[in-house]
């Protein structure tokens, strides 16, 4: 894998995980999550070889398919068999990928209780390890069902390892996941960005954000940017007015279905596509190579989903820059982030952000009823 050392959660949460304590990992975006809870179950696996070894739960689907993509590379030398179970896709694809009986199953809540239920030959009760990862979303009302279901079944003998970038601090709710005298492995603060990120804010006007937008889009020629907006509407309008402007955008939303959306991210890993516009569908975990930039078109309500939206660039130790773009109605939410990061964030200004006259003949442009897009309304 070009592993030459471990990370610092790595060496934090491997010795304790060979142990067989229950983990709890703590680390910042693109700090090697996967590979420290990945590396101990592969090292089990090797003496106890077994059908349905573990159990991995992730919030998002293309999530959980990075996942089995790194356990497959990990284990490819011991012919480790692995099966993604999440929806939007052919449900009796997965059924023959379950009849393989996999060591390692790796889903969505939803779509592995419905496996649970529906499967014949599917069962969970022999799991050695159980891995929640985003265990703060997971552990959110959303997912309180399934997971109840699936933690019903799963047998209570086991290993659990819970994994974030930012975690729940209720009590009640790590209870749920049956964790057994773990230890904790924090290597970042609470709530934090990693060093190598630069992060500037715009004050915009809300009804000229566009045209913000597309003059840091002008100052960024080449760059891998990935573009955050709060809704799936906006994502599709976003990308039409920009590919109207000649920029290579493309959109990502859970509204779309999953064969479309692996499609826009396999072309924008390819870098068919520069541009990557996205609602917090893409915010989780994922770790696209290359991105160079994130903008926060909207800014997020929920404070946390700053620190993974922004963790999609500066992985790894590389550097990455972040950009939001901040609102007359979005100014106390960004107070907020500043205050759960006990940062303040430097304002950008450049030669055009207070040029008035820049403005005046940029806003027309998407006024004009020729230049508003296919849907006659996009402004």
């Amino acid at each position: 894998m070009g592993w030459k050392q471990p990370t610092k959660i790595q060496a934090g949460a491997i010795p304790h995980a060979l142990q067989g304590r229950d983990v709890i990992g703590l680390g910042q975006t693109g700090s090697g999550k996967t590979g420290a809870f990945a590396l101990p179950i592969i090292q089990a696996l090797l003496e106890h070889r077994q059908p349905f070894f573990a159990c991995i739960m992730s919030p998002t689907r293309e999530l959980a398919i990075q996942i089995a993509e790194q356990f497959e590379a990990l284990g490819s030398a011991i012919g480790l068999v692995c099966s993604v179970l999440v929806g939007g896709v052919d449900r009796m694809q997965q059924v023959l990928s379950i009849a393989k009986r996999p060591h390692i199953v790796v889903g969505t809540p939803g779509r592995l209780l419905d496996h649970l239920k529906d499967t014949k030959g599917f069962s969970l009760t022999k799991v050695k390890y159980l891995v929640l990862d985003e265990a703060d979303k997971l552990l959110n009302l959303e997912f309180k069902e399934s997971l109840d279901d699936i933690l019903k079944v799963i047998p209570k003998e086991r290993r659990t390892y819970l994994f974030s970038a930012t975690m729940t601090k209720k009590v009640s709710k790590l209870q749920r996941a049956c964790l057994r005298n773990p230890v904790k492995v924090e290597v970042s603060s609470k709530y934090s960005t990693v060093d190598t990120l630069k992060q500037e804010w715009y004050f915009v006007p809300a009804d000229y954000k566009d045209c913000y937008l597309v003059h840091v889009l002008n100052e960024l020629p080449g760059s891998m940017i990935m573009i955050f907006v709060r809704t799936c509407e906006s994502t599709r309008l976003l990308a039409l007015t920009l590919r109207n402007l000649g920029f290579k955008a493309l959109s990502i939303s859970g509204q779309m279905s999953q064969d479309k959306r692996l499609g826009a991210l396999n072309k924008f890993k390819a870098k068919d596509f520069n541009i990557l516009i996205c609602t917090d569908v893409a915010s989780r975990g994922l770790d696209i190579q290359g991105v160079d930039v994130v903008m926060n078109y909207d800014i997020p309500m929920n404070s946390k989903d700053y620190v993974h939206r922004v963790g999609r660039t500066a992985r790894a130790g590389q550097s990455g820059y972040a950009v939001s773009f901040v609102n007359q109605y979005e100014a106390e939410w960004f107070k907020l982030i500043e205050q759960l990061l006990g940062n303040s964030f430097p304002r950008c200004l450049s030669r055009h952000t207070h040029n008035w006259r820049f403005l005046s003949e940029a806003v027309p442009y998407f006024r004009r009823k020729g230049n508003s897009g296919p849907e006659g309304r996009y402004g």
